[in-house]
């Protein structure tokens, strides 16, 4: 018992909740599904580290979230000092990543991204603040996660991955980008246009598809990952990338809706997937899982307002992790590592 309840981080929980799905191993049994699949993952630098360290045996890269750059060219370091995750990844031999976004006020900003494309003299001095960053820093490499890049600079977008690759490779450094969970070359959306797979595979050492967010914040009660829809995602990237350069992206979070859903209104509220189940067994809930989707769900009364939890378990990453075998990916990686999943981690385990 005393295994079963810490293995799925049942300590708060009095009690089990029907249809509750547990990951119950022997005494020294691994439950690791891994195989040779490579496990990468996002995390803050103000990751407390007991949470880091759970999902520390399960990695082989540890993406550090994040650096910016200014429309000069100068990185802006996280606000948080990043040195002891570098170290820390390291003794565990663990590879870490610096991750470069476009933030400007905490949000992406595709002006950013503008000027560093179309510009070759400031897109060289990221490049030169990068290398020395890495080099100085202790990273083993440089993650692109650049979103809502302009339709207009697509291609300069993936030449500048390409720059980046072309420079780090020729010091003993790795690059992968981010890719937004495209379906077609020609999918409309900010989100997908400035992003071409093509050019993007073959500029980087490998890709991290965006598998998630089909459920977010401000959308409809839904899986945040419906196993359906990253098949599709799936199967087009393989159209474009060589299957060995892909990571299939799963996310470690959960959304609670208060129902009922007005667009526009309703803002979900984000929590971790230990607490989702923990959320059920406070109100007496019953877990569902939908076949189609591959996800747990349930819906709980709180305060006279209905609400709807759509969250990820074993069942759900197990689906996921299938899915990277069934096509023979290069990995996964997790959107993020910055709440507990031990049960997670432990289908994982190296």
């Amino acid at each position: 018992m005393w295994k079963i309840a810490f293995d799925n981080q049942l300590v708060n929980q009095e009690q089990l909740v029907v249809g509750q799905a547990l990951l119950i191993l022997q005494p020294e049994e691994s439950g690791s599904m891994r195989g040779d699949m490579y496990v990468t993952g996002y995390a803050y630098p103000f990751v407390e580290p007991y949470i880091l360290e759970q999902a520390f045996p399960a990695l082989n890269e540890l993406l550090i979230f994040s650096y910016g750059f200014t429309f000069e060219g100068e990185l802006v370091p996280p606000m948080q000092d990043e040195l002891w995750m570098i170290e820390a990844a390291w003794e565990e031999g663990i590879e870490p990543l610096l991750v470069l976004t476009p933030f400007s006020n905490g949000a992406f900003n595709n002006q950013l991204v503008k000027v560093l494309v179309e510009n070759l003299e400031i897109q060289q001095r990221v490049i030169d603040n990068l290398l020395r960053t890495v080099e100085e820093r202790g990273y083993s490499g440089v993650d692109i996660d650049f979103e809502y890049v302009l339709p207009e600079n697509r291609i300069d977008y993936a030449e500048f991955v390409g720059r980046v690759r072309e420079v780090m490779n020729a010091n003993g450094y790795t690059v992968s980008v981010a890719l937004a969970p495209k379906t077609s070359a020609d999918q409309p959306g900010l989100l997908y246009e400035g992003m071409d797979y093509a050019l993007l595979g073959a500029n980087a050492d490998h890709v991290f598809l965006m598998t998630y967010e089909w459920g977010y914040t401000y959308g409809p009660p839904m899986a945040v990952a419906p196993l359906n829809k990253v098949r599709e995602v799936v199967e087009y990237a393989l159209t474009e990338i060589p299957r060995e350069k892909i990571l299939m992206g799963i996310p470690n979070y959960a959304y609670d809706w208060t129902l009922p859903y007005e667009r526009g209104i309703t803002k979900a509220r984000l929590i971790g997937n230990v607490e989702a189940v923990r959320i059920a067994a406070e109100n007496g809930a019953s877990i569902q899982f939908s076949g189609i989707a591959q996800s747990p769900y349930f819906t709980y009364m709180r305060d006279g307002f209905s609400h709807e939890v759509w969250f990820e378990d074993v069942r759900s990453i197990q689906a996921k992790l299938n899915l990277a075998r069934e096509y023979e990916l290069l990995g996964v990686g997790y959107w993020n590592l910055m709440r507990p999943f031990r049960a997670n981690w432990l289908l994982l385990e190296k």
